[in-house]
């Protein structure tokens, strides 16, 4: 649902150069207007949009950014197949008061002799940064690279990718940036399933089986409630949800301190539980904070 104080536009200005972002930039600088940026990768859904809707709530002047980023994906992953839709993203983007959508070419992120990479430390090396060699670097850089480009005054992104947001927050924090981190609640399914750009290429029984993510953790929460502290438990119990499905080969479960991302033994206050598992061939994430319920 678009909020009350959004107003609606028909086309959003789209723009693809590095020196057209920084021009229409400056002049709302000097307008006076707070900027907010959403950087996605396209094909988007109501998660992204969610994150559109708090930015234009939020920020005077707004910038949805369409990138699919090659340097986040290693060599035997689905950049090739990832859904491109230029035509249905404006579309969706066009109840929003979106002032600019930046579509940049690979060229124009990455030009001729790029050889500069962020490598943001220990926050990105468990789960993610272990499955993914390479990708937190990927996304480090070309976040570091947008914000840049942009200089918002906030920047939105989703829980659903828990991990990057810690590792954006902290290369934020290490150098410095004039950019405040805004992440917004997982969007999901009235089933539970969160929305993922990649849930489209699930079979039908797929995405059936593709539930157990948000069922297991589901079923760390109730355990948190019901007064279990052990770490371990929860994580068991996770897992064996998940592998009660033919098709869901589980890469990780965690459970970890929400800001450092390491293994606990017992629950803090809140715990991350996060999770990785191909459903068929698509890899899928989802994680939930839990343990609220713990004194």
């Amino acid at each position: 649902m678009i909020g009350s104080n959004v107003q609606i536009q028909s086309c959003p200005q789209v723009i693809a150069t590095c020196d057209s972002l920084r021009a229409e930039i400056q002049t709302a600088r000097r307008e006076g207007k707070r900027i907010g940026l959403a950087p996605t990768m396209g094909a988007l859904h109501a998660g992204h949009l969610s994150l559109v809707q708090a930015c234009c709530q939020e920020c005077e002047f707004n910038v949805v950014t369409i990138f699919v980023n090659p340097t986040q994906f290693g060599p035997s992953e689905d950049f090739d197949r990832y859904p491109r839709d230029l035509e249905a993203d404006l579309a969706a983007l066009s109840p929003y008061p979106v002032d600019l959508v930046f579509v940049p070419s690979t060229d124009e992120i990455y030009p001729s002799g790029f050889s500069t990479a962020v490598e943001v430390g220990r926050v990105a090396d468990p789960w993610e940064g272990a499955s993914r060699p390479g990708h937190f670097s990927g996304v480090a850089t070309v976040v570091l690279k947008l914000l840049n480009m942009a200089s918002p005054d906030v920047a939105y992104f989703g829980q659903k990718d828990y991990q990057q947001t810690v590792v954006v927050r902290q290369m934020v924090r290490d150098l410095n940036l004039p950019v405040e981190i805004r992440v917004c609640p997982t969007v999901r399914e009235s089933d539970g399933l969160a929305l993922s750009s990649r849930n489209a290429f699930l079979s039908p029984d797929e995405r059936r089986q593709a539930l157990a993510l948000s069922q297991g953790l589901k079923l760390a929460e109730e355990l948190a409630r019901s007064g279990e502290q052990d770490a371990g438990s929860i994580r068991q119990a996770v897992m064996d949800r998940l592998t009660c499905e033919p098709d869901i080969q589980v890469e990780y479960v965690a459970v970890v301190d929400p800001q450092t991302l390491e293994e606990l033994n017992e629950l803090s206050n809140p715990t991350l539980v996060a999770m990785a598992a191909f459903v068929g061939p698509t890899r899928l994430i989802d994680n939930q904070l839990i343990g609220e319920y713990v004194i």
